[in-house]
């Protein structure tokens, strides 16, 4: 019988993933360089400084990915922000000259900084194998291209795949094609595969159920405007957080609406790692920084002047700051008893002081 290794954690170089490390922060570079290297080289350097653990890249060009055809089919339309262009022509603009990434990469190590990408097609996996990416990620839309992912799944890299769109059989699928082709390593990615996406629709609290119902790491790949939505996702459990960066959403370009400017990312970043700090663990007992606290807690206290064989009374005694008096479920119990001796007001009531 085949043994299937699931684990909650996945290790991409030499930075674990998955619960209890820190949130995996991926700068996704995608058609923000504009055509020009030197700007993709200046994101690579931006996410470096803004916090990213990566860099994504995606590896095709408009004809490995689409055809060239006005057919009805070919062309964009339903409200995204690409309506009326034929999909051969926004490819066409959108894609990451190959020659390019070998350099980015390189750019990147030097950086100390991971650099992977998507591929979508077979070919772009083999390139991307010859300049040793460590990790391997599957775009949302190429979920449902089962041979694409045993042919990651294939190379041994950790998986990372984006579910946005897919119904639960269509991951399930996806996740048992990987497994049976040889992936130990895969993470999932909750995605809202709309352009930019509304906060409404991210439906967050899918990621735990990812990961529990695919004994895998999970994630957000965000499309929504802002930092909201990644910071909250962390705090449901996000362990990967993937989004689009740009050196100015002013330069324009097909992904720029929907992209953090560097500043916004690092912005990002450093919220979530204080949303990591405050998960802290399940604790019902005071904090450090609490104890000192515990002072200043309520208490009984007598508030007037009592005279010996003095009755106890609301009028007399309450519950007050700070806590060197009897306990505030002892109310009850006092009132109604008499005074041992002359007690000054403001002295903290003990029992020694209460005939019983």
């Amino acid at each position: 019988m085949e043994t299937i290794v699931k684990t909650d954690r996945i290790q991409i170089g030499d930075v674990w993933i998955g619960e209890g490390c820190p949130t995996y922060c991926i700068a996704e570079l995608s058609a923000n360089h504009g055509g020009d290297f030197e700007r993709a080289v200046q994101i690579v350097k931006a996410a470096k400084d803004a916090g990213a653990d990566a860099v994504k890249l995606q590896t095709y060009t408009a004809d490995t990915i689409t055809l060239a055809s006005d057919k009805k089919c070919f062309q964009i339309a339903g409200g995204t922000l690409w309506d009326g262009r034929t999909l051969h022509d926004l490819y066409q603009e959108a894609f990451t000259p190959w020659e390019w990434q070998p350099k980015l990469k390189q750019v990147a190590d030097d950086l100390r900084m991971q650099l992977f990408s998507s591929a979508f097609d077979d070919t772009a996996v083999d390139f991307l194998e010859q300049i040793n990416v460590p990790a391997h990620k599957l775009a949302s839309f190429e979920l449902v291209d089962v041979g694409l992912i045993r042919k990651m799944a294939r190379t041994g890299k950790p998986l990372i795949m984006s579910t946005g769109m897919a119904s639960e059989a269509e991951i399930d699928e996806a996740v048992q094609v990987a497994r049976a082709a040889g992936a130990t390593e895969i993470a999932l990615l909750k995605c809202t595969s709309a352009y930019p996406a509304p906060p409404e629709e991210a439906n967050l609290r899918t990621i735990p159920e990812l990961a529990r119902r695919f004994d895998c790491p999970a994630g957000l790949s965000d499309h929504t405007m802002g930092i909201a939505v990644p910071v909250a996702a962390v705090a449901l459990g996000a362990c990967i957080v993937e989004k689009h960066m740009c050196l100015s959403r002013a330069d324009g370009g097909p992904d720029s609406a929907f992209s953090l400017e560097p500043q916004e990312f690092k912005a990002m970043v450093d919220a979530v790692r204080v949303a990591e700090k405050a998960l802290g663990s399940v604790r019902f007992a005071p904090g450090a920084r609490e104890a000192s606290g515990l002072q200043f807690r309520r208490s009984l206290f007598v508030v007037d002047n009592v005279k010996s064989g003095d009755v106890f009374t609301k009028s007399n005694v309450r519950s007050i700051r700070p806590a060197d008096g009897l306990h505030p479920r002892h109310l009850d119990e006092v009132l109604g008893q008499r005074a041992v001796c002359d007690i000054e007001r403001g002295t903290p009531l003990q029992w020694n002081l209460v005939a019983r």
